[in-house]
């Protein structure tokens, strides 16, 4: 098995940590590990996650022991279990961390949880149920048993005990459950026929207004069905659920143990009534609490599972995706329906489209029995399909097909269809090189096939030449590359880029998404997913430049009925992007006269002893550089727990000034070693303009760290969004660093350079020198703005309205009064937009709602306080990012707008603001916070654009003693503005 362990270390857990620690031991002492065979890590989390040692650290017992034994408690609070679970699928459950659930091994996840989560689990619990990981949850009173529930593999897979010193007493169970789980991982991937002696068979009935006449006969089919099995606690199990817009369990399998009272329970069966037909959703309740230990399945036993629906409709909403999770739990899916079903929609639900059965009407339904009976009889549990790489083999590419079915392409639909036809004709798919799968979309998306459904160039041709328009609105573009992501880029739906093989999406859109792209489509991208994105004339070039790997990737035609014209393009293109793929992503040399240069020094009590070598070798590198305003400029920064700016990069502009500075260098001491934290400070706090930085002149920055051990908190995001700033870096380790951690931290692991002590360091002057002399920078592709008349500014107030601003709420009202009468809002330069928060955003006007400063001034005027608590800074500035700074909502961004936002906070947040707070200033959105005492300094100069934005009163009620301040402060910002994309006039306020 691979085991991982996520243990709360929350301050509600710092005095009994012992005892989790001690319970982790005992668990391990019961693993075999020396022979390879299991593999074990812990993580643990409160507010954020911090990984002790992942799964391929250690080979040995021992050795993993002896870190358990060593594990302190982390503290912090609040306690994000929701979060947590998400980071340990992202980097945990993954091969680069040691995960070999590619290759079959059990994946298992033990929680130890003393106290209910702060965000919801529901989404990062049920991933991980479809990543394949076994969880079981261990809490105490404290704890919330519903949510221990909610993430377990299953509700009896939650533990509880009274406080942790009592884990003792749980062992023997949590063994028991560890073996239930590896007997079941075994049997999740069956070669062989199974037993089909007894069976578990859920009923799932349409019980919507369609189906009222046909009611009684779907009623009296299940009666017979029932009548030919042996029904019994250790015989055949049986289950009805009947749904329309929701679903209700008339009785679960284990509601009944003898064939008559089964027969008793489906002849009192009344008809639900309802609409609409939400079979999806059904389908995910019967996965998610049918076939389930508690409710009577003996899946976990090697029972076969078995679902016939009977279903006299279209479903309301996508289906896709919960069949396909039915399927790899190993469920059997049979799929009966009648003339007025979706026989398309059925086949997709059918574990095969063979076993989709058809009738005219429900009145019909005796003529299927025997080839039901049939069916059921020989029961064959469909494997998961192991990927295996094929050694030598050109590796072809795997093609996904993304396309606009939105309303607005219904008439052109056949041209975009014939499009797909013409260029699967070209691909070579027959020999297992070219993969393809397509994907149709509007306000949702709808997997029409997978990358594994198909294996021959007939089959995919049969199945886009039958392709319907979808329909609906709005077109939501962001979300479907997201799912696209999640769902289909994936090695459960047949994508090889595991193994190295190109990932090319062609995205043909028609309009405009109604969603923000940028962030799904740079996830895409850092996946290595080459997209190509084809429009019409209704759709936004900008939008498909920014999606498309490339803005010469981004194709256009008038209409889609002149796709045939640019066929032989994007046959180009598919040819450079193979060519591109395998050379990852060309790096090309900048030029390198100047340099901003940030030395970050491990000053922890571990280096005390090798801090003057550091010294010495910081000494020895700015000898080698030209030091000058104009030329290289260097910054050192110390850290541990916290970390410490001696000077930035613009506070010396001489050599000399630079060498006497490092000198005068002191070791500053203190633990435990905070790499990541010391990385996010160096970026929100150094590389910035303010700093001295030159990043957005395009000059090269480089981060050289020096590090003596391994870090106590998550070095992954801020070393990802520092790379992703284009910022260069270089990490030097001595034996006691973590070298996985440096080469993960590094621009490349070749980056990562190693001495046995730092008084080696002499050894890698050279290596150093040679890295610098040709730094190489992979650019971020700039966006280009149009040139044109000054626009003035998009404003948007972010206002905290939870309870405790209350009696202050008039004063932050008058002040933003106040900042509204010095805009321009009339003659239509500067646009205004109010939101509120507390535990949830209000909008109370978009940027495009009013057009007259008297129609927002009035609007100001009748502000009324929201009310609520806590306060999620967090996900209201997530709001802003994903529905008002967005075209949809006025604003002026893709114009080259200066996107301004003004957020007054009087508390700290009781989320996250790191990830929201970045997000946005990627978006290029301003950021000036205000707050008071009662607000987090730190925080708010995270959120802002850069700490000098950062503005602090007393009371609210001081707040016109600061208006000039921001007065400055925007000013600031629209020539900041102009310096983000230097294509825009200067002249903007």
């Amino acid at each position: 098995m691979d085991l991982v362990f996520l243990l709360d270390g929350s301050d509600g857990t710092r005095t009994v940590f012992p005892a989790i620690r001690d319970f982790v031991q005992r668990v391990v002492e019961t693993l075999s590990v020396d022979d390879n065979k299991d593999r074990v890590s812990v993580v643990q989390y409160s507010r954020d996650p911090a990984v002790q040692f992942y799964l391929n650290t250690y080979t040995t017992k021992g050795e993993i022991l002896d870190s358990v034994r060593g594990l302190r408690h982390k503290g912090g609070r609040p306690l994000y279990t929701g979060a947590a679970l998400r980071y340990l699928r992202d980097n945990v459950f993954t091969a680069s961390a040691g995960s070999r659930l590619q290759e079959g091994v059990p994946q298992v996840l033990i929680l130890i949880s003393g106290g209910r989560s702060f965000d919801s689990v529901d989404e990062p619990a049920s991933a991980l149920k479809q990543l394949g990981v076994l969880t079981i949850a261990i809490g105490n009173r404290g704890s919330d048993s519903r949510e221990l529930q909610k993430i377990s593999l299953d509700p009896s897979y939650a533990i509880s005990v009274s406080e942790f010193t009592d884990l003792p007493s749980v062992q023997k169970q949590l063994q028991s459950s560890l073996e239930a789980v590896g007997i079941d991982a075994t049997q999740e991937t069956p070669t062989v026929p199974v037993d089909t002696a007894r069976k578990d068979i859920v009923f799932l009935l349409d019980g919507s207004d369609g189906t009222r006449n046909g009611f009684p006969a779907m009623r009296d089919f299940v009666e017979r069905v029932v009548e030919k099995l042996s029904v019994g606690e250790n015989k055949d199990r049986v289950s009805v659920v009947q749904y329309s817009r929701e679903t209700e369990v008339h009785f679960n399998l284990n509601t009944y143990t003898t064939r008559e009272d089964v027969v008793d329970a489906v002849r009192g069966l009344r008809h639900r009534g309802g609409r609409p037909l939400n079979t999806g959703a059904a389908l995910q309740y019967v996965r998610d609490n049918v076939f389930t230990n508690s409710s009577g399945s003996r899946r976990l036993q090697g029972v076969p599972q078995m679902l016939i629906l009977l279903t006299g409709g279209r479903s309301f909403d996508n289906v896709d995706t919960p069949a396909s999770t039915l399927k790899q739990q190993g469920i059997y899916l049979i799929g009966i329906g009648t003339r007025t079903s979706d026989s398309r929609e059925l086949q997709k639900i059918s574990h095969d489209p063979s076993y989709a059965l058809s009738v005219s009407e429900f009145t019909d339904l005796p003529s299927v029995d025997e080839q039901l009976s049939a069916l059921m009889g020989t029961v064959k549990v469909v494997p998961l399909k192991p990927t295996v790489a094929v050694v030598g083999q050109p590796k072809g590419m795997d093609v996904v097909f993304l396309l606009d079915g939105s309303d607005g392409t219904r008439t052109v639909f056949p041209a975009i269809r014939d499009f797909v036809q013409r260029v699967v004709e070209t691909l070579s798919v027959d020999d297992n090189k070219d993969r393809v799968s397509v994907v149709q979309y509007s306000r949702d998306p709808a997997v029409q096939f997978y990358l594994n459904t198909y294996t021959t160039k007939g089959e995919i041709l049969d199945s886009v030449r039958g392709l319907r328009h979808k329909g609906g609105r709005p077109l939501y573009t962001g979300a479907a590359l997201r799912y696209l992501r999640d769902n289909v880029f994936t090695a459960s739906a047949g994508s090889r880029l595991q193994e190295g093989v190109p990932q090319v999406l062609i995205l043909i859109s028609g309009g405009r998404s109604f969603d923000s792209v940028d962030e799904p489509a740079s996830a895409l991208k850092q996946l290595g997913v080459l997209t190509i994105a084809i429009g019409n004339r209704g759709s936004d070039s900008r939008e498909l430049q920014k999606i498309s790997l490339d803005p010469s990737y981004a194709i256009s035609v008038s209409e889609f009925t002149d796709l045939p014209s640019v066929q032989q393009q994007l046959q180009s293109s598919l040819e450079a992007v193979g060519i591109d793929a395998t050379q990852e992503t060309p790096t090309v040399p900048v030029d390198t006269a100047r340099k901003d240069i940030v030395f970050l020094l491990d000053g922890s009590d571990g280096t005390r002893n090798g801090f003057p070598a550091m010294r010495d070798f910081v000494e020895r590198v700015v000898e080698k550089l030209s030091v000058g305003e104009n030329k290289d400029r260097v910054s050192v920064v110390q850290y541990s727990r916290e970390t410490e700016v001696h000077f930035n990069l613009n506070t010396y502009t001489t050599r000399e000034d630079v060498v006497d500075a490092v000198r005068g260098l002191r070791h500053r001491g203190g633990r435990p070693l905070n790499t990541g934290a010391a990385l996010q400070y160096v970026r929100d706090n150094v590389f910035t303009n303010s700093s001295g930085s030159r990043r957005l002149q395009g000059v090269p920055q480089m981060l050289i760290l020096l590090t003596g051990g391994r870090s106590f908190d998550n070095v992954d995001t801020p070393a990802s969004t520092l790379k992703q700033q284009g910022i260069y870096l270089i990490g030097i380790g001595t034996r006691t660093s973590d070298s996985r951690e440096l080469q993960k931290i590094s621009h490349d692991p070749s980056y990562a350079l190693s001495v046995s002590e730092f008084t080696d360091l002499p050894s890698v002057d050279e290596q150093l020198s040679a890295l610098m002399g040709t730094v190489k920078v992979v650019p971020l592709k700039p966006t280009v703005a149009v040139v044109g008349q000054p626009k003035g500014m998009d404003v948007v107030f972010l206002l905290d309205g939870s309870d405790g601003t209350r009696t202050v709420f008039p004063a932050i009202r008058d002040f933003v009064q106040r900042v509204v009468e010095t805009l321009s809002v009339d003659d239509n330069k500067d646009r205004v937009s109010v939101v509120q928060y507390s535990r949830d955003p209000a909008v109370q006007f978009y940027l495009n709602t009013y057009t007259t400063k008297g129609e927002i001034l009035d609007s100001v005027r009748g502000l009324r306080h929201k009310g609520g608590r806590p306060l999620y800074t967090g996900a209201a500035l997530r709001y802003l990012r994903d529905n008002v700074f967005t075209a949809s909502a006025g604003s002026r961004l893709q114009e080259g707008v200066p996107q301004v936002l003004i957020l007054i906070s009087g508390g700290r947040s009781f989320d996250s603001v790191d990830e929201p707070a970045s997000a946005l200033k990627q978006l290029g959105v301003l950021t000036i916070a205000i707050g008071n005492r009662g607000s987090d300094s730190r925080e708010l100069q995270k959120i802002s654009l850069d700490p000098s934005y950062a503005i602090s009163v007393s009371e609210f009620t001081d707040l016109p003693s600061v208006q000039q301040q921001l007065q400055s402060s925007l000013e600031a910002v629209g020539i900041d503005a102009t310096q983000e994309t230097p294509t825009v006039p200067a002249s903007i306020l």
